[in-house]
């Protein structure tokens, strides 16, 4: 059995539960098309008022059956300043901003021409940040057999159960599962992987 998974802008705590969960049955495919309105491109975070949808800026991302790696970043508009700032703005006051704040300046100070090139360092940062090592990656599409638990479709199902954990708006907003990643890493730093470990697939 596998567990097929498309490469994410960050990814959200079931992605990166099912990374950790999975372990070596785990791959990313990095030969599959663009999906349009997916976390490919987008990531929820937290903010003051509530969840926030993060998203980059992407050129011709309306053509149909576009692969992944075809797809190019857009900077008409200054996605990654906002994102920042976003961020900044959701986490500064978290336990552990300070800890991982040169991992996100790093990855938004460059210009990135693809998504891909953008989402593989986001993985590897993340990888960094949980001290695991990094999953399998094909280069070409992975074709699900009947076993396979694939989670490129994203009218798949879900029976996640996030461990719940304290986040940063807890005073005044309840428990939000499967967040973008970032929430997770801010709020509980390297107990994270624990988190991750003790939620349901």
């Amino acid at each position: 059995m596998k567990i097929i998974l498309p490469l994410q802008y960050f990814g959200s705590t079931e992605y990166w539960a099912a990374i950790i969960q999975g372990g070596n049955d785990v791959v990313i495919d990095l030969g599959e098309n663009y999906v349009k309105r997916s976390e490919r491109n987008r990531t929820t975070i937290l903010a003051s008022e509530g969840t926030l949808q993060l998203s980059v800026q992407l050129a011709h991302a309306n053509r149909p059956r576009q692969p992944m790696r075809s797809m190019l970043i857009d900077y008409s508009k200054r996605w990654q300043h906002q994102h920042r700032i976003a961020i900044e703005s959701a986490y500064r006051s978290s336990p552990y901003y300070d800890h991982y704040a040169h991992l996100i300046e790093a990855l938004f100070s460059q210009p990135w021409e693809r998504l891909v090139d953008l989402n593989l360092a986001t993985l590897k940062a993340v990888c960094k940040a949980l001290k695991i090592a990094m999953p399998t990656l094909s280069e070409e599409y992975v074709k699900a057999n009947e076993e396979d638990i694939d989670m490129r479709d994203k009218k798949r199902g879900s029976t996640f159960v996030a461990e719940p954990y304290i986040q940063v708006f807890c005073d005044r907003l309840p428990f939000t599962p499967n967040l973008s990643i970032l929430d997770l890493l801010m709020c509980e730093g390297p107990e994270a992987i624990n988190v991750l470990r003790r939620s349901k697939l």
